[in-house]
């Protein structure tokens, strides 16, 4: 078997040539290792007897899976979802960085695969662990004697190339254009592959349960045009703050001729945003920026749309971000905030998974904190909306997209970064499931001094 400190130094090399067999997902094929080896239990036990300790402080007496270790042997129930742990680095893994981080850092090098319904084992795994996955004393003190049996004690494996730490002042410019630059900047035949032909990546909106993601994308865009009032007089002017690939703006030129300002910060997404637009034949009415919200200067807006833009401003911002939006909007302007969010607030650290290999610096704030930081900035909040179930619904379209085209999307960013997006969304469609996460839509508008507002007396029109 090769090296897997060389392996994790050349991902590429070990994904597509001289690996360990996988299948179409990137799992390894499960491997038996001689019980001679060094890094094996003494002769008679099996790994899983090392291992059942551990599990049984982690989990309790009832594993939420099953699971199969490098020897072949295995421990748990076999209800269809297995957990199958490939390499004795896991545990040193899980010493170093005892929580989702060890763990996730695994998965993502290949060293642990979930075969079943990804859902179903995850869901299982949030039901055993409902609030923390940060191992106990307890649990610790049982991976390190595993570890020790195992003869695997030492210096932590390196992580998988594709983690960042962002470096320099939080939310300067200059950092958040690295985190942005991490997350967007991969390729956007990636992202075509994973969003479809919209190429709309936020939450979608599911009328029917046989509306297709496109359906369902499209018709979120016309509800976020509704909202703000673009379908009451042609030629308003929209911002739409993190446009993305375009899809809002160019939506908005199309359908209800407004003219659109669609700023961003990455690269790869202006210069495919700007594409769109042209092929869109709507080039006369949508400008695409690479600019970042703080540089707009005395410009202003009749209607602003912020969609899954705001997961990125944190809360120390969050006051500076209304307070500017509301300085950009004309009398009777309206906005619409559309954004993950999360009851009391959740930062997403560096000793997460998400926050060191999806969103470095992302934040999801509770929308109740939300609503205030936009009235006290000087908007009055007309309308809350969730669309968590939605979100879930999303989630899963993007996960059969990603399987469907797995191949392709390696080709295009690699094995580890493809492994990183199969469990990112799948653990987030979990989370938006059983309410851990949710989605708001925020509308609101700046009223006129006699409390004139402009909106509709209900949301008949906006439906």
């Amino acid at each position: 078997m090769a090296d897997l400190h060389t392996d994790e130094r050349r991902p590429e090399l070990h994904a597509r040539t001289t690996g360990p067999m996988r299948d179409r997902l990137g799992r390894r094929e499960p491997r038996q290792i001689d019980l001679r080896d060094t890094t094996s239990p003494s002769p008679g036990t099996s790994v899983a007897g090392v291992m059942q300790p551990l599990l049984r402080e982690a989990f309790g007496e009832a594993t939420p899976l099953r699971f199969v270790f490098w020897d072949g042997s295995s421990v748990g129930l076999d209800r269809g979802i297995t957990a199958v742990i490939h390499s004795p680095d896991v545990l040193r893994r899980i010493l170093w960085a005892p929580g989702e981080l060890g763990i996730g850092r695994a998965f993502v090098a290949g060293e642990v695969d979930l075969e079943g319904d990804i859902f179903a084992a995850l869901h299982a795994l949030r039901l055993a662990v409902p609030s923390d996955i940060r191992l106990s004393f307890g649990a610790l003190r049982s991976a390190a004697r595993a570890a020790r049996k195992l003869g695997v004690l030492g210096l932590p494996p390196p992580p998988p190339p594709e983690e960042v730490r962002t470096r320099g002042r939080r939310h300067s410019k200059r950092r958040d254009r690295e985190a942005i630059s991490h997350h967007y900047d991969v390729g956007n035949d990636f992202y075509r592959l994973l969003l479809g032909p919209t190429m709309t990546y936020s939450c979608a909106r599911f009328a029917e349960s046989t509306t297709t993601l496109e359906e369902a994308q499209t018709a979120k865009h016309d509800l976020v045009c509704r909202k703000l009032g673009l379908d009451e007089a042609p030629g308003k002017r929209l911002l739409d703050v993190g446009c993305g690939w375009g899809s809002m703006a160019i939506h908005a030129a199309r359908h209800y001729d407004a003219t659109a300002v669609g700023v961003t910060i990455s690269h790869e997404q202006a210069a495919e945003a700007r594409r769109r637009v042209a092929e869109a034949g709507v080039g006369d009415r949508v400008e695409i920026r690479l600019q970042d919200y703080r540089d707009l200067g005395d410009e202003t807006f009749d209607a602003i749309s912020s969609i899954g833009m705001f997961e990125h401003v944190g809360s120390k911002r969050m006051t500076e971000y209304f307070q500017e939006l509301r300085r950009l909007s004309t009398p009777r302007g309206r906005l619409l905030n559309h954004a993950i969010s999360s009851v009391g607030g959740s930062m997403l650290g560096p000793r997460s998974f998400i926050g060191r290999y999806v969103f470095p610096d992302g934040e999801l704030i509770d929308v109740g904190e939300v609503v205030l930081a936009m009235e006290r900035a000087g908007f009055e909040v007309r309308d809350v909306e969730s669309l968590r179930e939605h979100y879930a619904r999303t989630l899963r379209a993007w996960v059969g997209n990603l399987e469907e085209h797995w191949d392709e999307a390696v080709a295009a960013v690699g094995m580890f970064r493809s492994r990183v997006w199969h469990l990112y969304m799948a653990a987030s469609a979990v989370g938006f499931v059983d309410g851990g996460l949710s989605l708001h839509q925020v509308l609101g508008v700046v009223s006129d001094p006699d409390g004139a507002s402009g909106i509709p007396p209900t949301r008949r029109q906006w439906l």
